[in-house]
């Protein structure tokens, strides 16, 4: 696995795409083929629409509040877009160190999806 560290301008930035790829596909393709997009954003627009049978490790999410006040959120929750609409499935617990932390947005991995898949990752 390759390692490397993105510095980015302090400025008005607020999303970028990220693109990886084993196959040899090429740079630039992600994106527009519906590859993840790193978005920043509000947490009043994600739907979180499975409910958890079980709380979150209240240990879990102090630790993660701490680091995100020192360094920031480091590792994106995964979001799926359909038709507009964002739908959080996992990252729970940073999701909840942001709310406790009162900040309005959160960095999110959005990959665009269907209808259908959507029904999938509810059931």
């Amino acid at each position: 696995m390759a390692s490397f560290v993105l510095r980015l301008p302090t400025g008005n930035l607020r999303s970028f795409s990220v693109h990886a790829s084993s196959n040899g596909a090429p740079p630039g393709s992600g994106s527009q083929n519906g590859g993840p997009m790193i978005l920043e954003l509000p947490l009043d627009k994600i739907r979180r629409p499975l409910m958890r049978t079980r709380s979150n490790d209240p240990n879990k999410v102090q630790e993660l509040m701490d680091s995100i006040r020192q360094i920031g959120l480091q590792v994106p929750i995964d979001v799926l877009e359909v038709d507009g609409v964002y739908y959080g499935f996992s990252g729970c617990h940073r999701y909840e160190a942001h709310q406790r932390l009162g900040l309005p947005t959160i960095r999110c991995k959005v990959r665009r999806g269907t209808k259908e898949t959507l029904r999938h990752h509810l059931r």
